[in-house]
């Protein structure tokens, strides 16, 4: 390659870099409408092509009656249970505020049940005054219950952003499934990889996003729905919140929705209430607990082989960076982590064969053309045809 056509290429790289970032930075504000259409089309692309073959190939009808499908059974339901859950927070913050539920008071009760030797354990840790431990509990409750209320303000109030990002998802959504297998492909052929790369990489992604959306969604609806409903029936206060509470924890493997229910439990035991804690507790280990361990396997499966340390720190992680999303957008980047790692031993394989190749071709030039050489220097001269 020339010096002329290096700085070309070399610039065009440039070029095509700046341009990509300035389109990321344009498309950030509606990042999450983005991804959600993608996951969305992901997870209902068999739902599509059982409608294609329904529909004999129709494409946009295929799609519409998709699209009317996922709001029906997902966007609708989820946009209901929001809006119960603002009302829930908002309640049950003025009773705080009002006094009605003193969340230092609940913890005042259980440090009075204690036993000496707890209490006396916990003056040696250097705990000695438990009054002013239920006292900043008090306090944290009611910065929570600010947080909680202020984002549940923000929600409501920001509905016409809400309404512009749902449009933009809804309008991508339709599209990813009309023209999902073409885009799909089109962007395999834009990828500098292998072809065995490739499969390897989409493969793995699809995998993990529809394992993590369907599995973990399924498990924390069944373990949220569960906590919830005991709740209600023992008579605990917002049992719509916490069971949605016990929801979102449960994405969380190993701890999940056990974080809401145990304190609880240990609330009715330390309160006197023995039935009430018997029964949750119970509830906790054999019905909610045990619903983890037989759901994940079956809609989750082995596919993912991500360990659960690893899905545990990446979900923590993509909690905190990417908010809600990052139950989702953690696991991804894991399972794309190893699964570049797991394909870095064949890359090098591969370029060590086209380094070793191109060694031979390089020695084997020189060698092929003194061989022709010679041969035309021995060669003897063709015959002249007769005059």
């Amino acid at each position: 390659m020339s010096t002329r056509s290096r700085l070309y290429f070399h610039s065009f790289l440039v070029l095509l870099g700046v341009v990509s970032l300035a389109f990321i930075w344009v498309l950030l504000p509606f990042y999450g409408a983005i991804f959600w259409g993608v996951i969305l089309a992901i997870i209902f692309a068999p739902v599509q092509r059982k409608l294609l073959l329904k529909t004999k190939g129709r494409k946009t009808i295929s799609a519409l009656i998709n699209l009317v499908f996922i709001l029906l059974i997902v966007i609708i339901p989820v946009m209901l249970l929001t809006g119960a859950i603002i009302q829930e927070i908002l309640s049950l913050y003025k009773r705080m505020d009002s006094g009605d539920i003193n969340a230092g008071q609940y913890l005042e009760q259980i440090i009075n049940s204690l036993p000496p030797f707890v209490t006396d354990g916990l003056h040696r840790v250097g705990i000695a005054n438990l009054n002013d431990v239920a006292e900043k509990f008090s306090d944290f409750a009611m910065n929570a219950g600010q947080f909680l209320t202020k984002q549940a303000v923000n929600i409501g109030s920001n509905t016409f952003q809400f309404i512009v990002s749902l449009g933009v998802m809804l309008y991508l959504l339709f599209f990813l499934l009309k023209d999902g297998p073409e885009l799909a492909r089109h962007c395999s052929r834009l990828i500098p990889l292998s072809e065995d790369q490739k499969t390897h990489l989409f493969r793995k992604f699809t995998t993990v996003v529809r394992a993590t959306v369907k599995g973990n969604i399924a498990v924390a609806a069944t373990q949220g729905a569960l906590g919830g409903i005991i709740f209600w029936i023992l008579d605990v206060e917002g049992a719509l919140f916490w069971g949605v509470l016990m929801g979102i924890l449960s994405l969380l493997p190993a701890v999940g929705a056990s974080l809401i229910w145990v304190p609880v439990a240990i609330y009715f035991f330390s309160t006197g209430l023995v039935v009430k804690g018997a029964i949750l507790t119970a509830f906790g280990l054999l019905v909610i607990g045990l619903a983890d361990n037989v759901l994940r396997p079956l809609l989750v499966g082995k596919d993912t082989k991500i360990p659960d340390y690893v899905i545990l720190i990446s979900t923590l992680g993509g909690l905190s960076l990417f908010g809600l999303n990052g139950f989702v957008i953690g696991p991804l980047i894991a399972a794309m982590f190893m699964a570049c790692w797991d394909l870095f031993p064949s890359a090098i394989q591969r370029q060590d064969d086209l380094n070793e190749a191109e060694h031979i071709e390089i020695h084997a030039g020189p060698i092929e053309s003194i061989e022709q050489a010679t041969v035309t220097i021995q060669a003897p001269p063709p015959s002249q045809p007769p005059a």
